[in-house]
């Protein structure tokens, strides 16, 4: 009797274990969210790539490794919202009107919307870096923590034409389905790391809206030079993994240059882009969401600092922070250590709040410890 009741458990948890399977299997190859696979054209350009590895995955130009040593007793840990990983109420911010783009400054004009998501308006065009403005970035809300402040600065719906959206790689914080779902009728442009724009395609975008780039490809858009630079990090959504490319991005006028490290570990290739690019006025660098465990893929806020003399930036704001609980540090350990190793090492930085603008005139940003109120 008891062997009998056994094996119907056994057969039972079986039966749930495929169940659950078969649900994911479903889920991923079903769900708009994990995107689209690369067209001809884009997979002829893709194998030509000097960063691709031939078997269907891009390379860093170091090794990389996504993983450093995991230890599976922290595992339980990102599950968890305590030790302060997330803040008890919300972050301070600057809610935007629906003027507040009308109004264009005479130099460039950088406002941050949280993480990685930046508004950058520079020689008079509309510019979204990384626009994640979704509440959870993960595939499904259950799959991810809620962003910290309910609201954004400036509801989707009011945000003005955008010339130009600029993607770092396809990680779900910084290419949001619903965000391109809500945004793209009103986007111009794209301009996207090699393999992205099978993504944005299935999600509706057409396909004459979308430039893909490799590394150190350029395009002149209303007298700025964009430049896809390179990067030390990884990509991937649903199963895959690095089937498409990441990168930072330059953007060099003849009045102003701005670098935007995207996601990435600390490499030579910072030291490369400040001599190829550098000096930059303004540089928008990682810091945030960091473990010992992801050495390679992620900057501490040490490294930031680090990384920003690397690209000679005169000014830098700290970035992949005040949205999300994506690590196992303190929701605010990224700008306090960021600071304090800015102050150490001499180097100018600017902590707007949420909504808050950075304007690149020389004179006044945005430096409050507001994080500590």
């Amino acid at each position: 009797m008891i062997k009998k009741i056994v094996k119907r458990m056994l057969i039972g948890t079986i039966g749930i274990i495929l169940l659950i399977i078969v649900f994911v299997v479903l889920f991923v190859n079903l769900s708009p969210q994990f995107g689209g696979k690369p067209s001809k054209e884009s997979l002829v350009k893709i194998e030509q790539s000097p960063n691709y590895n031939g078997d269907g995955t891009f390379k860093n130009l170091e090794l990389t490794l996504a993983s450093t040593g995991m230890k599976l007793s922290t595992i339980p840990k990102f599950f968890t919202n305590g030790d302060n990983k997330v803040p008890e109420q919300e972050l301070l911010s600057k809610k935007l009107s629906k003027t507040y783009f009308d109004k264009k400054p005479k130099q460039p004009r950088i406002t941050w919307f949280g993480h990685s998501a930046l508004f950058v308006e520079m020689e008079g065009l509309n510019i979204f870096i990384d626009p994640m403005l979704g509440e959870v970035p993960a595939p499904h809300p259950l799959l991810g923590n809620a962003r910290f402040n309910k609201e954004l600065p400036i509801a989707i719906e009011e945000l003005p034409e955008i010339d130009l959206v600029l993607i770092s790689h396809d990680h779900y914080d910084h290419l949001d389905y619903e965000s391109i779902q809500k945004l793209h009728l009103k986007v111009k442009q794209f301009y996207v790391p090699l393999g992205i724009k099978s993504h944005l395609t299935a999600w509706g975008v057409a396909a004459s809206k979308i430039t893909e780039f490799d590394w150190w490809e350029s395009k002149n858009l209303n007298g700025i030079e964009f430049v896809a630079t390179p990067a030390r990090h990884f990509s991937g959504r649903g199963f895959t993994r690095n089937n498409t490319l990441w990168s930072s991005w330059v953007l060099k006028s003849k009045n102003s240059s701005i670098y935007f490290s995207g996601d990435r570990g600390y490499g030579k290739h910072f030291k490369e882009i400040g001599e190829k690019y550098g000096p930059f006025d303004f540089a928008m660098m990682e810091c945030g969401q960091y473990n010992e465990q992801w050495a390679h893929i992620h900057m501490t806020p040490e490294e930031t600092i680090l990384a920003s003399i690397d690209v000679k930036a005169d000014l830098i704001m700290p970035i992949h922070w005040g949205a999300f609980k994506l690590a196992l540090h303190a929701w605010n350990d990224p700008i306090i250590r960021a600071t304090k190793k800015a102050a150490e090492l001499n180097v100018q930085i600017s902590t707007p709040k949420l909504g808050e603008a950075i304007v690149l005139n020389g004179e006044d940003f945005p430096f409050s410890h507001w994080w500590l109120k």
